[in-house]
């Protein structure tokens, strides 16, 4: 239980705050706590709370709360600080003078989460995050202190105005009470929940609250029944236990109702108890006698002792049916019990006695933090990061294998993909295919608990841009757009660089022959901070070549709008065509309306933003007028193309059985591959059908084409450009 602190003078609480910490801390320890109270306490002089208390009031009350944790001295003495950089102007130096380095960086670590002035609140969420997983990197305990400074916030919420009230609560729903849920505790997590939804929706948490009372007493008999016969169960196998009654919180009966579209009803007539117990053995053996005792529910069993959760929590689970209501069982020992409260918190406990779920929790969290260190260097800004973060924060998980055997834990709904990045980032990213069970299976499908996952990977692989529709970790999602978007700088520089050259070209000159001087006016006349981001912005299409081109060999930054005349005669190699590979990757792609293929004349248009488009020379998409025609890049096939093209063609044929079967057989003789076969009634004796093939080019599709020709049912064929 998390203490509270009543309305006692601050000399008396410091004192019952002492006496307290006296159950695990030594004198000197106590007395260092002590010290720091009083310089706050001096510090804060004459600074009140909007609730009229002295401001002290505050950093002791937020002491209690972490003493309740059993949390270690120098946390206890940040927790006292807190405020003092950020609100009295005595510095960071100034204190680690008095205290120590670790407690001038803790003080410092949670003044910093809340310190900076931002533009929006979305922003401010974010940047906060952001700086809390720094603070988290270096030292867990400053989310600690600010968990438990949000935790009294939240309990003396009632004097601020509604406008604050409102944003606190929803900060401390989307970020602080998931992250609590993250390091595993439980009674800080429930209690800001449900904090937050009073302040959210002081009618409907007022409503349920009624409603919870009213039917705990009229269910107290079924309650202290169950009660009494798992007892006598216990006895009767002389287990040692305790049983504790579950309760329900607000919040999530609120949110059960909400999302889960339950009853009020529906969700009261679960009897929840826990049983506590000493040993790991004697919970399989507690499991065993209830399950003697009342049926199990198939599929309802969880067994978190051998496949902890990823923030260190154990225990059993089970639902049985008994006295015709459900009744759902915890079984753990205490120091599990401890963990599931108190989560990381309860590392500082049995610190001088390090235990296997301790250790087991704090490598949890270590992995956590890290994750979320690199999504934080992958990401581009702060809103970027929260939303991966997002994610993370409000797993529902599965467990699954990998081929030697270790249990991987992810969100619900993970993917084959998802499971790779968790693994690590490059395999992630040389990600291509994947065993489920031993069977080849779909990258896209979610997996399922229990199942043995393997990845297959491939040398010079690449993320695919696709897999962002379906990846649900923040891990693999911030690792794909990282990807995605250094490989579209390299290839908008690639092709930035080939466009330039080009028009240079044509302007009979090259860019070893341009000054750096004249380079650097272009660049600043661009206002770009680069001349690399300006030959990125060609590759793009966001600028053009030929304009760029004509600023850097005229000697003049602003000639771009000119008379052309003035400008250096351009030559013919203008129109040598640029050769290209049909690889090219994020920033070349074909037009679907007229789909070009190896063979046919082509040409480039840039498309703002997305690079470049291939379409056939003779497309009607294609600008008519001069202008737009001269800004066309000019570009011819490289030789040796193994890359698939898709076509359609328009196929009309005498409607008889078996003819379309023959049609598939033509294409495959021909080694093409059907992409899509849609047929269409034109009368009773004759018939169209529209068929998307894969080719390699111009040659092939000919040799395709005349196996078709060939066949006697077909009357007429053609290659349909829209």
């Amino acid at each position: 239980m998390i203490p509270h602190g009543g309305a006692v003078s601050a000399e008396a609480t410091v004192d019952v705050l002492a006496s307290e910490l006296s159950t695990y801390l030594d004198t000197n320890r106590i007395n260092q706590v002590r010290r720091a109270y009083y310089y706050a306490e001096q510090a804060h002089e004459g600074q009140m709370r909007k609730s009229g208390d002295r401001y002290i009031t505050h950093p002791l009350a937020v002491a209690h709360i972490l003493a309740g944790l059993k949390l270690d001295h120098q946390s206890l003495m940040a927790a006292m600080l807190h405020d003092v950089i950020e609100d009295t102007g005595i510095p960071k130096d100034a204190l680690a003078d008095q205290f120590g380095e670790d407690v001038a960086e803790l003080v410092d670590g949670v003044s910093k989460l809340t310190q900076i002035e931002f533009r929006t609140r979305a922003e401010a969420q974010a940047e906060n995050f952001q700086k809390m997983t720094l603070a988290m990197a270096r030292d867990i305990r400053v989310i600690l202190v600010k968990l438990a400074d949000r935790l009294h916030n939240m309990r003396t919420l009632g004097p601020m105005p509604y406008e604050k009230r409102q944003r606190i609560a929803n900060e401390t729903l989307d970020i602080y009470a998931p992250i609590a849920n993250r390091l595993g505790m439980h009674s800080i997590c429930t209690e800001l929940e449900d904090l937050g939804f009073a302040s959210l929706y002081p009618m409907r948490s007022k409503y349920i609250s009624k409603a919870v009372a009213k039917l705990r007493g009229s269910h107290r008999e079924i309650i202290d029944d169950i009660r009494g016969k798992l007892q006598e169960k216990l006895e009767e196998r002389s287990l040692p236990g305790r049983i504790l009654g579950r309760e329900k919180h607000l919040n999530s009966i609120y949110n059960k109702m909400k999302f889960k579209q339950k009853s009020f009803h529906e969700i009261m007539d679960v009897y929840a108890f826990r049983i506590i117990t000493d040993t790991e053995d004697d919970c399989y053996r507690i499991l065993g006698a209830v399950h003697s005792l009342y049926k199990p529910l198939p599929g309802r069993f969880k067994d978190y002792i051998a496949m902890p959760k990823a923030n260190g929590y154990q225990s059993l689970h089970t639902t049985l049916f008994g006295m015709h209501v459900n009744i759902e069982i915890q079984i753990r020992t205490e120091e599990m019990e401890h963990i599931a409260n108190n989560g990381i918190a309860a590392h500082w406990m049995y610190k001088n006695e390090p235990s296997s779920v301790t250790s087991v929790n704090q490598r949890q969290v270590d992995r956590w933090v890290k994750g979320l260190m690199e999504m934080r260097e992958r990401a581009d800004d702060s809103l970027e990061f929260i939303e991966h973060v997002k994610v993370d924060l409000f797993p529902d998980e599965i467990y699954v294998f990998t081929p030697k055997g270790k249990i991987m834990e992810l969100p619900s709904g993970a993917t084959p993909v998802d499971f790779a990045y968790a693994i690590h980032t490059d395999i992630g990213n040389a990600c291509v295919a994947c065993r489920i069970n031993r069977t080849l299976g779909s990258l896209s499908q979610p997996l399922q608990s229990g199942q043995t996952v393997e990845i297959i990977t491939a040398p010079g692989a690449r993320p695919n841009p696709a897999w962002l529709s379906f990846v649900v970790t923040g891990k693999a999602r911030s690792s794909i757009r990282h990807v995605l978007k250094n490989q579209k700088r390299a290839e908008s520089l690639d092709l930035g660089k080939t466009l330039l050259k080009k028009s240079l070209k044509g302007f009979g000159t090259s860019l070893s022959q341009i000054g750096e001087r004249q380079i650097q006016a272009v660049v600043s006349h661009n206002q770009v901070s680069s001349f690399e981001d300006l030959v990125s912005d060609i590759g793009l299409g966001n600028r053009m070549a030929y304009l760029v081109a004509r600023q850097l060999v005229s000697g003049n930054a602003e000639d771009q709008v000119a008379d052309p005349a003035s400008a250096p005669i351009m030559d013919k190699a203008d129109n040598t065509p640029v050769t290209i590979r049909g690889t090219e990757g994020l920033l070349v792609r074909f037009a679907n309306c007229c789909k070009p293929i190896p063979g046919d004349p082509v040409v480039g248009v840039m498309d703002s933003g997305k690079g470049m488009v291939i379409h056939s020379d003779t497309c009607s998409k294609l600008p008519e007028d001069g202008e737009g025609r001269s800004r066309l890049t000019h570009l011819k096939w490289a030789k040796d193309i193994a890359k698939e093209f898709s076509v359609e063609l328009r196929v009309e044929l005498e409607r008889q059985r078996g003819v379309i079967a023959e049609l598939a057989n033509a294409v495959a003789m021909a080694d093409g591959n059907i992409e899509r076969i849609n047929v269409e009634e034109q009368n009773a004796r004759l018939g169209i059908v529209s068929l998307v093939v894969h080719v390699n080019g111009r040659r092939h599709l000919a040799r395709l084409m005349r196996r078709i020709r060939n066949i006697r049912a077909v009357t007429h064929i053609n290659r349909v450009r829209h």
